[in-house]
């Protein structure tokens, strides 16, 4: 009785100790890949899971990662049995990338991927993350290397959008969603940063320069213009100032001639106003200087006085 109570024991240990050998706790958003002698037999979910010790055993996967040591950033590979579904971000250090116009920049990056299919993740590659850093790093010097540094900055977006559709191309593959992908620094050097630094110098005095040659020339043709508008008007005025004028003189005209029971010659009275704007013009010619010499005929001013005279002697009716 004692040696079958001993085997019962004995079997009952081992029995326990199979059972927990064989249940395997797996975390939320983790996945792990069983294989059983050598081939794949299933993916644990998150929650209580049993194997069947020694027969199957969780595949490995190799993860790359950097840790910073003495202030370098050192790559670290260590084999995991624990697949982590969440996203993850992979800070890629900076490299070397030559613009089509042969500048060097250094670039820094950021991936994050997430992993849609463990069982792709372990067998479609020997480094996850290794393969998607180095497709990101060639990547990203491919579709930099296609355009000038003047377009790099400008163009950071569409290099972020390219980069998602070819990692996300490949990361189909190895059962890997990219979600997106941010180019974080652009470095580029001394020189060329002076250089670039003294042409938006320039372009901004090109730019002043335009921008008050416009100002002057659009006061330019603002003055013209009111110049323009000024000396219309002055003439409008003169002309309406003489029209006016004559309309009163030709007025008083007809008025003496009227008054005079038409006897009085028109050719008279004309004359007659001539020697008035004669007489009137004489005094502001001699503010011009001491002497003044005017080339006159005789007979014209005798004529317009004796046509003064035989006005005024006209005998009244």
């Amino acid at each position: 009785m004692d040696i079958t109570f001993l085997i019962a024991v004995i079997l009952t240990v081992v029995v326990v100790v199979f059972v927990a050998k064989g249940l395997m706790i797996v975390q939320q958003s983790e996945a792990v890949v069983i294989e059983r002698l050598g081939s794949y037999n299933k993916t644990l979910s998150p929650g209580v899971n049993w194997i069947i010790p020694i027969i199957d055993k969780p595949r490995s996967i190799k993860v790359r990662r950097y840790r910073a040591i003495r202030g370098e950033n050192v790559a670290i590979v260590q084999e995991e049995t624990r697949i982590d579904r969440r996203e993850t971000v992979l800070d890629f250090p900076g490299q070397s990338v030559v613009t089509a116009d042969n500048v060097s920049v250094n670039v820094n990056g950021a991936l994050y991927f997430q992993v849609i299919d463990p069982e792709r993740a372990v067998y479609q590659t020997e480094n996850l993350i290794q393969a998607i850093e180095i497709l990101a790093k060639t990547s990203l010097r491919s579709e930099m290397g296609k355009m000038e540094l003047d377009k790099l900055f400008e163009s950071r977006q569409e290099i972020n959008d390219k980069l998602q559709v070819v990692m996300d191309e490949a990361g189909n593959k190895w059962g890997v969603k990219v979600t997106r992908v941010e180019i974080q620094d652009i470095i580029i050097p001394a020189e060329v940063e002076d250089a670039m630094r003294k042409q938006m110098a320039a372009e901004r005095e090109r730019r002043a320069l335009v921008l008050r040659a416009s100002g002057e020339r659009e006061a330019a043709i603002a003055k013209a213009e009111g110049e323009k508008r000024s000396s219309i008007l002055v003439a409008e005025g003169s002309k309406e100032a003489a029209i006016l004028m004559a309309e009163g003189q030709r007025k008083a005209i007809d008025e003496v001639l009227s008054a005079a029971n038409e006897q009085l010659d028109p050719q008279l009275m004309i004359g007659y106003l001539l020697g008035l704007e004669y007489l009137k013009t004489l005094p502001e010619i001699g503010k011009e200087g001491d002497r003044i010499f005017l080339p006159f005929e005789a007979s014209s001013v005798l004529g317009a006085v004796g046509s003064i005279e035989s006005l005024l002697n006209m005998p009244k009716k």
